[in-house]
């Protein structure tokens, strides 16, 4: 009798346990549902425009002056490629991106990653306020700085160089935040075994911070790179050399060659789009990883 009297509770309690464990995995199922269709819903927004945008590239001419709004052709051609290619500085201007992007990226990893440590894993008075008026630049709009900028760099000779476009990019105070949260996370116990070694603050930077932040160098890297890719308004100043434009400024010569010519606009910003389409393609993980690691969530 005492047996059965004590198991009937039990009994009870499954059928119980197993109803919430049912509604908590229907309400799992019904959240990831919602959050696949805001997914696609955003990247059906996303895609939209590049869509058109390669689809009247490579429609005739005329056909784009008749209907600028129409999807399809029946004659499609890659003349709007071919005039670009021809009359346009595109060798240059692709190579003049890459080179100020990927010179801007290591200084800044380099510059960012250095100050990063420094202000994680060393202890000196004045530390935290330096940090809070480092994130308080933050809030300077970039704007403000680009005036005194250009005076300077035009005093030192840098206008129309890949330094006058590579130097006032490689401060970027978001580059120093991402790195200090994940430098904070290293153990402390690691950084102190390095120092009882007799390593120095460099060297322990380079042999033991740095080989245990492959993600977040990798994601730091993937975001300036396309930020300084994209970015128009400060090559614009500092160049004026048709060769020497970035791929974003160079583009904006299209219209005064051409005119108005849709097709060519478009096919300009296809094939502007489709080294950073690569880059993100490739080493999505990375940014994933990178991000995970920062506990930026």
């Amino acid at each position: 009798m005492t047996a059965t009297l004590t198991e009937q509770p039990a009994a009870t309690q499954q059928p119980a346990t197993s109803a919430v464990t049912g509604r908590t995995r229907d309400s799992e199922k019904l959240f990831n549902r919602i959050a696949l269709g805001v997914v696609i819903a955003l990247a059906v927004l996303w895609l939209v425009p590049l869509l058109w945008a390669l689809a009247t590239s490579v429609r005739p001419a005329q056909e784009v002056v008749t209907d600028p709004t129409g999807w399809f052709t029946a004659h499609p051609t890659l003349s709007a490629y071919g005039d670009l290619f021809a009359k346009g500085k595109l060798p240059y201007w692709y190579a003049n991106s890459f080179i100020t992007s990927a010179l801007t990226t290591v200084l800044t990893v380099v510059a960012g990653s250095l100050a990063a440590f420094a202000l994680s894993q060393t202890r000196f008075r004045g530390r935290r306020s330096m940090y809070l008026l480092l994130l308080a630049g933050l809030m300077v709009p970039g704007q403000v700085l680009m005036i005194p900028q250009f005076l300077t760099l035009q005093e030192a000779g840098l206008l129309n160089t890949y330094w006058g476009v590579v130097l006032p990019q490689v401060p970027n105070v978001v580059a120093v935040f991402v790195f200090k949260q994940f430098f904070d996370g290293i153990p402390r116990e690691l950084i102190d075994a390095a120092r009882a070694d007799g390593a120095g603050y460099l060297r322990t930077y380079w042999q033991i911070v740095m080989p245990v932040s492959k993600p977040v160098v990798s994601a730091v890297s993937i975001f300036v790179f396309v930020g300084v890719w994209n970015n128009f308004l400060w090559p614009l100043l500092v160049v004026t050399d048709p060769e020497m434009m970035t791929l974003p400024v160079g583009l904006t010569s299209v219209q005064d060659v051409f005119g108005v010519p849709y097709a060519q606009l478009m096919a300009s910003c296809v094939l502007g789009a489709i080294p950073l389409i690569a880059v993100f393609t490739l080493f999505q993980r990375h940014i994933v990883e990178g991000i995970q690691g920062t506990g930026l969530k």
